[in-house]
């Protein structure tokens, strides 16, 4: 995986082309989100983020990115947009229209150019944005 290949992976997630992005990922893949969870495999990441984003829009953008042939360091902002309540969401409670805009670091590792263990930090939180038409 080089930075082209993240880039792609990234678009893909951001169009929630689930396949896409998937294909990025080895079959044992481990993601962790700090203390908060961990899931194992690609179908359950898939899963997971099906899930999620059922419930918010997520996007990711890339802002800075550093890779070698076993791993890639990030730095992201992903804002998540409720489309729904959902006040136990794991990055934070949302209200329907609410906007929560994070910035993470992310470190992959790669096995043989696919993604076989993310780590996820939250780097920086900010206010949430309330809903239009509600202030």
């Amino acid at each position: 995986m080089n930075r082209t290949d993240y880039e792609d992976y990234v678009a893909r997630f951001n169009a929630n082309d689930f396949e896409g992005f998937g294909r990025y990922y080895h079959d044992d893949v481990v993601f962790n989100l700090g203390d908060k969870k961990q899931i194992v495999g690609r179908e359950n990441i898939l899963d997971f983020y099906r899930d999620v984003k059922s419930k918010v829009r997520e996007t990711l953008e890339i802002l800075r990115v550093a890779v070698d042939e076993d791993a890639l360091a990030v730095h992201v902002r992903t804002e998540f947009l409720a489309l729904q309540d959902w006040p136990d969401f794991i990055a934070g409670p949302l209200m329907k229209g609410e906007t929560l805009n994070i910035e993470s670091i992310g470190f992959y590792y790669l096995r043989e150019g696919k993604i076989a263990q993310i780590l996820g930090a939250r780097y920086r939180t900010l206010p949430v944005v309330p809903a239009k038409g509600n202030g």
